[in-house]
């Protein structure tokens, strides 16, 4: 199974960009995570770096390709975050969303988890088979049957979440996929923020994908979009997105 990566980054219309992503990999398995940081004092740059090490240096020493050891390593990158925000009062606020994409090259299976309302996408012969759902008051609304996902975008609260990482206790919402998810070698996958998502219905990034030839075309064009559908909004948001395409060797 071949895979192909590419990432992109922008600080949209903001002063500075507070998202972040990487990645590892050894001869088994690929990790990539994503991290939307928020809070005063530049805390939200730091919690989004954080979350990002944190889960690729726990990851690399363990690989958390099982449901249980996902979730764990998530939680405890929220103990890490928080334990830094007690050392240092200036970033008492900060917190951070998060997902992680974890690949067992050998079994060819795909794991995620998400922590707020970054995402996870699996498109399967350009069709959307999987996606995260948002930890979010719109989210909530959403399934309790109040809101469609049009109204969700224009919501005055479309960005409160109700769990980031940064929360205490039985507040914090850790969701992680029930199983791994057996790949065929015919997926385009992608990690992204609400930087992104939230310009873009799912309709529309199956139809970029549809155009693409490479996965950096494929972000490319989702990126053009943003920037056209937030034309009227020029502090919008950092948008992030990381994609990976899987093929037969």
């Amino acid at each position: 199974m071949q895979i192909e990566l590419a990432l992109m980054s922008e600080q949209g219309g903001r002063d500075y960009n507070e998202d972040a992503c990487g990645h590892w990999h050894s001869e088994r398995y690929l990790c990539c995570v994503l991290a939307d940081g928020a809070g005063g004092h530049g805390g939200g740059d730091i919690a989004s770096k954080l979350a990002v090490s944190h889960v690729l240096q726990g990851y690399a020493s363990l690989p958390a390709h099982h449901p249980q050891a996902l979730e764990a390593l998530l939680a405890d990158t929220n103990r890490e975050l928080l334990a830094q925000r007690a050392a240092n009062p200036q970033l008492r606020n900060m917190h951070s969303t998060v997902v992680v994409l974890s690949i067992d090259l050998q079994e060819r299976t795909a794991l995620w988890g998400h922590c707020g309302d970054s995402r996870f996408y699996a498109f399967r012969d350009g069709v959307l088979a999987q996606r995260t759902r948002d930890h979010s008051l719109v989210q909530s609304l959403i399934d309790g049957g109040l809101l469609d996902e049009a109204g969700a975008r224009v919501h005055p609260k479309r960005s409160e979440l109700y769990s980031a990482l940064g929360t205490q206790g039985e507040d914090l919402h850790i969701s992680v996929a029930p199983q791994p998810w057996p790949l065929e070698g015919r997926e385009a996958l992608m990690l992204c923020t609400d930087g992104l998502w939230e310009w873009l219905t799912d309709d529309e990034i199956a139809i970029a994908l549809s155009f693409a030839v490479e996965p950096q075309a494929w972000l490319n064009d989702l990126g053009q979009r943003v920037r056209l559908a937030a034309t009227d909004k020029p502090n919008h948001d950092n948008y992030t997105a990381l994609a990976l395409w899987l093929r037969d060797d």
